[in-house]
C-alpha cells in the first residue's frame, strides 16, 4: 500500500479496532489458481501473537482454501469509510485556484500465511463466535444451537476453517493531513453537509483524528 507519512496509522489499538468495525474483509493471495479474492468476514484474536490473529472459513467448494494450504501468503485488506473530496471544499480554491479533487479514506491490511482446518468441533467453535459476534447487537439473537445438529454437521462439512496470525499489519488514514487546517475544515463541512451517510461517517473519524 502506497503509504506517505502524513496517513500512516502505526497505533495497534486504532488498528483493531478498525479491523473490528469492517464486517467483510477482503483476503487476496496468489498461487496455483494464479491471483484470487475472497470476501470473508473474519474475527480478531487480538492477544494472539505479536500483531493479532485472524479467523475464518472458506466454502470447502472455494478453490481459494487450496492455495493458502500450500503456504501461500495471504494479504486481507479492510476497507473503512470513504468518500469523494471536491476542491469546492478548500478555501485555498478561493484564494489561488490551485486544487484538485481526491479520496480521503481508511483502509488496514495485513499480512500472513494461513493455517487450514477441518475438525468439526474446531469448526463449530469458530462459526459459534462468528454468529455471536454477528447477532450480539439483536434483540433476539440467533444461536448455533437453534439449528438441528445433523444440519450442522452437514453444514460444516461444506467449509474449512483458517487461522492467519498477522505478520505485518499496515494502516491508512488519508484524511486531509495534508492540507492546511483552514482546507480540512472546509472538507469536514462539507462532508457533513452531504447526503450520503458514508461521507457523515467520514467527517466525525476526521473530526477524531484532529481531537
Amino acid at each position: 500500500m502506497y503509504l506517505p507519512a502524513a496517513f500512516r496509522q502505526d497505533d495497534l489499538t486504532q488498528l483493531h479496532a478498525q479491523i473490528r468495525q469492517a464486517p467483510l474483509a477482503i483476503l487476496t493471495s496468489v498461487g496455483s489458481q494464479g491471483l484470487q479474492a475472497s470476501h470473508l468476514p473474519l474475527l480478531l484474536e487480538a492477544g494472539e501473537g505479536e500483531f493479532g490473529t485472524l479467523y475464518g472459513h472458506f466454502a470447502r467448494a472455494n478453490p481459494h482454501w487450496r492455495d493458502l494450504s500450500s503456504g501461500a501468503e495471504a494479504l486481507v485488506v479492510f476497507p473503512g469509510p470513504d468518500a469523494y473530496v471536491s476542491p469546492s471544499w478548500y478555501p485555498a480554491k478561493a484564494e489561488h485556484g490551485k486544487v484538485v479533487p481526491t479520496w480521503n479514506y481508511i483502509s488496514v491490511h495485513a499480512w500472513g500465511q494461513a493455517e487450514i482446518f477441518d475438525e468439526p468441533e474446531r469448526l463449530l467453535q469458530l462459526v459459534s463466535r462468528l454468529s455471536a459476534h454477528h447477532e450480539a447487537d439483536r434483540p433476539q439473537p440467533w444461536s448455533v444451537e437453534d439449528a438441528p445438529r445433523d444440519y450442522l454437521d452437514s453444514m460444516l462439512r461444506a467449509i474449512v476453517g483458517f487461522a492467519l496470525p498477522i505478520r505485518r499489519l499496515e494502516g491508512k488514514w488519508k484524511l486531509s493531513q495534508n492540507r492546511s487546517a483552514a482546507d480540512q475544515a472546509g472538507v469536514r463541512e462539507g462532508l457533513g453537509a452531504s447526503a450520503k451517510v458514508r461521507d457523515h461517517e467520514l467527517a466525525a473519524r476526521m473530526a477524531e483524528a484532529n481531537d
